[in-house]
């Protein structure tokens, strides 16, 4: 099952949502201000893409940090702040089985499920 983490208003995981449909991929939606963070595994994304691939450093909520916060962060750092400001995180998130990807591309959300689609026997709708 696939898992597409976002918040339900962000322009981007609405166009990620559409194409899932459009495309009659199942999935399950977690919104990170409406479900909470405590289920999200925000430590393993931090760990194995760091907090560079993670965090979305174009997003208002990046410029709202001061310099000082934005010039010392790291992992540790960066799981602090985005449990309280989960608007950091770069969305969507879709994790289907081992494969994770950050943000949203049709072409590689596309090659993903195929990916984990082919590994399951299973055939892309």
């Amino acid at each position: 099952m696939i898992t597409l983490y976002g918040i339900k208003n962000c322009d981007t995981v609405k166009k990620a949502r559409k194409w899932l449909e459009k495309n009659d991929v199942e999935y399950r939606f977690h919104d990170f201000r409406e479900d909470g963070m405590q289920s999200v595994p925000l430590r393993e994304w931090l760990k194995e893409f760091g907090w560079q691939e993670v965090l979305n450093r174009r997003s208002t909520s990046w410029r709202a940090l001061g310099e000082e916060q934005k010039s010392a962060m790291d992992n540790d750092s960066a799981l602090a702040i985005t449990l309280e400001i989960p608007t950091l995180i770069k969305r969507p998130v879709t994790v289907a089985g081992s494969e994770i990807l950050f943000g949203f591309k049709e072409e590689t959300l596309a090659a993903m499920i195929e990916k984990v689609t082919a590994l399951s026997g299973k055939e892309m709708a």
